[in-house]
């Protein structure tokens, strides 16, 4: 037996008569916060560089799919060979530069032909094309990510076909973030919370653009931002604790001075 097999097995006796009764009881829709728990803490672990917690974490959502098809094959909608069977068949359509006769350059060619690809399965529609009812290039983009994701994303489908600024070129999106800025500044004058509201998510948009131009995931970019801040901040607290006094007994020049000397002992 395959260690895949064993946790199939593993799986299917903790669901079976005399099985756990809290797995016996979970559903598809149950599942769905442990499965986005498990995509973060190990994306978490990615981002530490620790490759045990990588392997560990990898584990715990490789068996939030595996749970998910044996609740499936009780229902008789498919199983776990069927999940297999179907990445597989996906896998080799959309590479045919690899599978077929087809090439590809570089990277930025294969996005291309995979959009390309995936949207003729929509165009098609039948069993290879889940989504053939929205055939628009961003359909693929799941409505629940986290909305910086979510922008990053769209710009890179949209970017798969050519629908995007001028690779090597940022001077156009630092004038646009630069326009975004004046634009909130006036409904900001003008104290106006719903342009403000819009203007905001302009820029961040814009930002995410130029992120993704410079080649940085702007969604790890803001984690390492808030693990700096947590990082300066908790520094800051030590600071005003051993001073013996008082959140509001400091002035903010005072607090910006802590935050100076945190900075220099935190990084």
């Amino acid at each position: 037996m395959s260690a895949f097999e064993k946790l199939v097995d593993i799986m299917e006796k903790l669901r079976g008569e005399g099985g756990c009764p809290w797995d016996r009881q979970q559903s598809f829709e149950s599942l769905r916060a442990y499965i986005v728990e498990e995509a973060y803490e190990l994306v978490e672990e990615i981002t530490n560089g620790a490759p045990d917690g990588i392997k560990e974490e990898s584990g715990d959502l490789l068996l939030q799919i595996v749970f998910l098809s044996s609740i499936a094959k009780e229902k008789r909608y498919f199983d776990i060979n069927d999940v297999i069977n179907g990445i597989c068949d996906k896998l080799v359509r959309r590479h045919p530069h690899v599978f077929a006769d087809e090439s590809a350059a570089d990277s930025d060619e294969v996005l291309r032909s995979w959009e390309r690809i995936k949207l003729e399965e929509k165009a098609a529609g039948g069993k290879n094309s889940p989504e053939s009812k929205d055939k628009s290039i961003l359909s693929g983009v799941p409505s629940g990510l986290p909305a910086l994701l979510k922008a990053y994303r769209i710009q890179e489908k949209a970017a798969h076909v050519g629908f995007d600024w001028e690779k090597g070129n940022t001077a156009p999106i630092f004038e646009k973030i630069q326009e975004e800025i004046k634009e909130i500044k006036e409904a900001a004058d003008k104290k106006d919370i719903a342009c403000i509201e819009d203007e905001t998510g302009d820029l961040l948009f814009a930002a995410v653009n130029l992120a993704r131009h410079l080649g940085v995931n702007p969604d790890a970019a803001l984690g390492r931002a808030n693990a700096k801040f947590i990082s300066r901040f908790s520094e800051v607290e030590k600071l005003v604790a051993q001073s013996g006094r008082g959140w509001d007994e400091f002035t903010l020049p005072e607090l910006e001075d802590l935050w100076i000397l945190s900075k220099k002992r935190v990084g």
